[in-house]
């Protein structure tokens, strides 16, 4: 009977010993480690792993939002790795008027974005012939993606007919209830000016890229001042954007907080900033009625959701707190075990530097606060600012040309 066990026994671990190396063999050429025919007798044939499909996107990224972000998370799915291509400054002056971000802060911006791997700057606002071929050779592109709503350059081509004959095409869905030139219009109703029918044309053209945008509205939303928003958030696409990951044992949480409107270069800068200081980015987003009571009934510009998103989207980012309070109380901090807080030197308030009123004291308090150095001396007013400056150097130039044409009759 011993006997008979042992015998059971030893045949269990020759059967599992067998599995084993089986397990193995079969995961070292799943891998790609373990040649074709290695032990079978058959002729060798080295295993090649699978390629990896390259795809890629261009576009301006002026006043980028969440709504690009969404676009590139779509291609991004559409392949292994994401190349994106940022249409240089002269080649936007020249098809669209001047950009609102100049091209180091748009790089800046779509390298951020979690879903892309690899940025390409000063890239052509049409894909040439030329291109495209340095593309497929050069970059190993398998496709070329761009949303569903046509792309119509000046003389009335489709900017991406090349890419259509060559069978290297695909599309993507465009993010409905957001566009530049709609944030544009929002910008000119928070700064109390109205868009005339010419303005409404120069920003069509400026930020549009072949589709119509949607009209600029004058009604305002209610108690949180955020204007003309189209946006219908939905917890799917939350989680489309969201990490899905907490924070590992023993990990140093940062904190930042802000509005975070018009999310830009400035932004992610002192972020990127926050996140190497330890392990584990939260970022908290206060709510409409905050932002809209610090600063004014007309802000915030994006609600938010949309700054939650835009928020999201950023590599540097683990988890965001949507509608976090204005003032950081000692049970945010146990109850999100947060390691420091922090805030950047460039900011719309300086509350963080108050005697009274700081919305920083408790961790003042606890010693786990720090003020970091802004890496860029960049806020959402000076985005409102350029915009404004380009409407108003735009219409000078029309006026100056109109007047020209009066005196010499053409």
């Amino acid at each position: 009977m011993a006997w008979q066990k042992e015998k059971i026994v030893g045949s269990c671990f020759a059967v599992g010993a067998a599995f084993a190396v089986g397990a193995s063999f079969l995961h070292l050429f799943l891998k790609g480690e373990l040649p074709l025919g290695l032990g079978l007798g058959l002729p060798f044939v080295p295993f090649r792993k699978r390629k990896p499909v390259r795809v890629y996107m261009d576009g301006c990224f002026d006043m980028m939002h969440y709504g690009h972000c969404n676009a590139l998370r779509q291609a991004r799915a559409l392949g292994d790795q994401l190349v994106v291509g940022v249409v240089s400054d002269e080649e936007i002056i020249a098809n669209k008027g001047p950009p609102v971000t100049p091209l180091h802060e748009r790089m800046i911006m779509v390298k951020a974005v979690k879903w892309v791997d690899e940025v390409i700057p000063d890239a052509p606002y049409a894909i040439t012939e030329e291109f495209m071929k340095r593309l497929f050779d050069e970059y190993r592109i398998d496709y070329i993606i761009h949303g569903d709503d046509p792309c119509v350059l000046p003389d009335g081509t489709d900017a991406y007919a090349l890419a259509k004959k060559a069978g290297r095409y695909k599309q993507i869905k465009r993010t409905e209830g957001v566009s530049s030139t709609d944030i544009v219009g929002r910008m000119l109703l928070c700064v109390r000016e109205r868009s005339n029918s010419q303005s409404h044309s120069s920003l069509q053209r400026q930020f549009s890229h072949g589709h119509n945008s949607p009209r600029f509205e004058d009604g305002a939303s209610s108690a949180g001042g955020t204007r003309v928003s189209h946006f219908l958030p939905t917890s799917r696409r939350i989680v489309q954007f969201s990490n899905g990951k907490g924070p590992g044992p023993g990990a140093r949480i940062i904190y930042i907080d802000g509005a975070f409107d018009l999310f830009h270069a400035g932004h992610v800068e002192i972020l990127r900033r926050a996140r190497e200081l330890g392990d584990f980015l939260l970022v908290g987003i206060h709510n409409d009625q905050t932002v809209s009571g610090k600063r004014g009934a007309q802000h915030p510009i994006m609600n938010l959701h949309e700054r939650s998103l835009s928020v999201l989207a950023c590599r540097y980012v683990d988890e965001v707190i949507i509608g976090a309070p204005w003032e950081v109380s000692k049970d945010t901090i146990t109850t999100f075990d947060i390691w420091k807080v922090v805030h950047g030197t460039v900011a719309e308030s300086d509350d963080f530097q108050k005697e009274e009123g700081n919305p920083y004291a408790v961790p003042k308090s606890m010693g786990i606060f720090e003020v970091l150095e802004s890496p860029l001396d960049i806020s959402t007013s000076t985005i409102i600012k350029r915009i404004k400056r380009n409407l108003k150097k735009e219409a000078s130039e029309k006026k100056y040309y109109e007047q020209k044409s009066f005196v010499t009759g053409d």
